[in-house]
């Protein structure tokens, strides 16, 4: 099944919306919060079913807030990531994640693109922001493909087709890999 994943679209709902057209053979869709009416309006639009999680922004502050995702691969946890204390670093909700009995966690709130497998196996991703990049960046989202593996990429927006990014250390992306179960 292939995934478009947003985070922080913040009203940017037709950018959102350009990036499906734009992404090829998308099955699902990842709404990782800040805005919730946002990721309802994308549905809609999109006709893709979408699994949202709340933010701040949506007045979420509830430590429930999030949902699990089950895949052939594992179990993978999305939380939009401000009741996990991701700013200070992903080790609260890879902790709640890998509690919950999940391989890898999907989240947003910090606005800053992040793709990484842990040492021990686990992954985390933030797709970034599509409506409100930090740092002067551009917007970013996320494309997954999760069978019995797991491949993702992280992906600047720009307003044209989209294609991997290799950008130069400075810039906080993670260039497309793959991980086997």
């Amino acid at each position: 099944m292939r995934y478009l994943i947003l985070s922080d679209t913040h009203g940017a709902v037709g950018e959102a919306v350009r990036v499906f057209e734009q992404t090829r053979d998308v099955d699902w869709i990842i709404h990782l919060g800040d805005t919730y009416r946002d990721a309802l309006a994308i549905a809609e639009r999109t006709g893709r079913p979408v699994t949202c999680v709340k933010g701040n922004m949506d007045g979420s502050y509830d430590p429930e807030g999030y949902e699990i995702l089950e895949t052939e691969w594992g179990n993978i946890f999305l939380a939009h990531g401000h009741m996990e204390a991701v700013k200070s670093g992903p080790e609260e909700i890879v902790s709640k994640a890998m509690t919950l009995g999940c391989r890898a966690a999907f989240y947003g709130h910090t606005h800053v693109p992040e793709y990484e497998q842990l040492p021990d196996g686990f992954i985390i991703l933030n797709p970034g922001s599509l409506g409100r990049p930090f740092g002067g960046r551009k917007g970013t989202y996320a494309v997954a493909t999760i069978d019995a593996e797991f491949s993702a990429m992280i992906l600047a927006w720009n307003g044209e087709p989209p294609r991997a990014k290799t950008a130069p250390a400075d810039e906080h992306f993670a260039v497309q890999a793959g991980f086997r179960r």
